[in-house]
């Protein structure tokens, strides 16, 4: 069975890094596995399409695709199927991220096809203006990314903590259903406890873990510092 999805939420996005594709990939679900029935805290993996089902089948960690698509079943030769990745084994999926950005429209219409199916969806915003226009869009987590910060090791949530705290307040005044996660250079336990500080109720993160020569080391530090 697989862990419920909950907050303090720490969502892992395994990107196309070689250190977090095949094996590599069920190896740190493993280890989220690990980690997550040790602490009590929700770890959750995004890994690559072609990884999808092989990590979903090896460990019980909640697992996000990285995308999808606003397509409907039939035609749509090389896109990702939201139906597609639930039969993968995801429960949620990521959107907007800096690296896949979207025009707003297709980010609403990825954004309904999904909740049409059942996915949980994490929208990624650069700032706070995009972050109140994704509110509107009822997502159920968007995450604050700088992409200045991104893979740099430098926390947005101790170097740009008004961004943070503006996006959050932003969030909750525009759609107080939707959880505001925080990205972008988080590397550290203490990275997570600024973070939640900030008012927001959890951390979406890549390098850091991916990267890290003890992952293991380094989510246990995350989750600890999350309780």
């Amino acid at each position: 069975m697989k862990m419920e999805l909950m907050t303090p939420l720490i969502l892992v996005n395994l990107k196309t890094y070689t250190e977090s594709m095949g094996e590599k990939a069920v190896t740190l679900a493993k280890i989220a596995e690990e980690v997550s029935k040790e602490t009590g805290i929700c770890i959750a993996l995004a890994p690559q399409f072609s990884d999808l089902h092989r990590v979903a089948c090896s460990s019980d960690v909640p697992v996000f695709a990285q995308h999808i698509d606003s397509v409907t079943p039939g035609r749509g030769t090389g896109a990702i199927l939201a139906e597609a990745v639930i039969e993968a084994g995801a429960i949620g999926t990521l959107l907007n991220h800096s690296e896949r950005q979207l025009k707003l429209a297709d980010l609403e219409a990825s954004l309904v096809r999904a909740k049409a199916v059942g996915l949980k969806v994490c929208v990624c915003s650069n700032n706070q203006a995009v972050s109140g226009a994704a509110a509107a869009l009822d997502p159920d987590f968007i995450a604050v990314e700088p992409p200045e910060l991104i893979g740099t090791g430098i926390p947005v949530s101790q170097t740009q903590p008004e961004v943070v705290t503006a996006t959050v307040k932003t969030i909750q005044k525009v759609n107080s259903k939707v959880i505001p996660l925080c990205g972008a250079g988080i590397s550290t336990g203490e990275d997570v406890v600024a973070a939640l500080k900030l008012g927001t109720h959890g951390v979406l993160l890549a390098s850091g873990v991916t990267k890290a020569k003890d992952p293991k080391k380094v989510l246990l530090d995350m989750a600890i510092h999350a309780k």
